[in-house]
């Protein structure tokens, strides 16, 4: 199991820019990767941005040229600059591992229940 610790949540008016962290000691990187998920008031958890092996990264299309994902594997601290915030991107977000799972396409696992998921880190965005 890996401890995750998110940081650097908070309330910032639209336009504005935050940076969250996520520290994970003692991880090892795996194929599967590391990524940040948020959930929105009365709606689903979703992936916001992944970073897997080989630094291949994914973003949500809603956050694509706004946030930008990385990872200081020397600190083994996952990072996402957030900039240009809209009322939308509020919500808590959570930095997540994922776990192998061969049943799945990738072979991998987001699912709380195989996965590793920090605690959460609010963020509020207001107009």
């Amino acid at each position: 199991q890996v401890r995750l610790v998110e940081s650097g949540g908070g309330s910032v008016q639209a336009g504005g820019s935050l940076k969250l962290s996520c520290a994970a000691p003692g991880y090892i990187f795996s194929s599967c990767g590391m990524g940040w998920y948020r959930r929105a008031a009365g709606k689903e958890r979703e992936p916001v941005s992944i970073i897997k092996e080989r630094g291949v990264i994914e973003y949500t299309d809603s956050v694509k040229g706004r946030f930008t994902i990385s990872l200081d594997s020397d600190k083994m601290t996952l990072f996402l600059q957030m900039n240009s915030l809209k009322t939308e991107d509020t919500g808590v977000y959570y930095c997540a591992v994922a776990a192998p799972d061969y049943s799945e396409d990738d072979g991998c696992s987001w699912d709380p229940a195989q996965a590793d998921w920090g605690q959460g880190t609010q963020v509020t965005v207001s107009s």
